[in-house]
């Protein structure tokens, strides 16, 4: 039995057209959620709390990347549907945070 010299992974199509799609948009979810966490929590172990938190602002840098990568040609659709991702990500969390306010601070 001959083995094949290049072996690959069969669910792992890359070249497959939802792929781009579909870790973009799980891109996007984890750039909105753990990117700031992990941010503050390295600026709070390095810094006190005031500067920690006077330096936060600076996450907005990181930005940069899908801005970049939307103008590359070659990873725009990917830097899309993670916009999408960071916009849906965003909207929900704060749909959801504002519903739980309304309830206890409303009623």
């Amino acid at each position: 039995m001959e083995r094949p010299e290049k072996q690959h992974f069969e669910w792992w199509h890359h070249s497959h057209p939802t792929f781009a799609g579909i870790t973009g948009f799980f891109a996007g979810m984890l750039f909105v959620t753990a990117l700031p966490g992990a941010f503050i929590g390295i600026l709070r172990l390095l810094f006190s709390y005031e500067t920690a938190s006077s330096l936060f602002p600076l996450v907005l840098i990181a930005l940069v990347l899908p801005i970049t990568m939307l103008v590359k040609r070659k990873t725009r659709r990917f830097a899309q549907f993670m916009f999408i991702g960071m916009v849906v990500t965003a909207l929900a969390t704060l749909g959801v945070a504002s519903l739980v306010l309304y309830f206890m601070a409303g009623t």
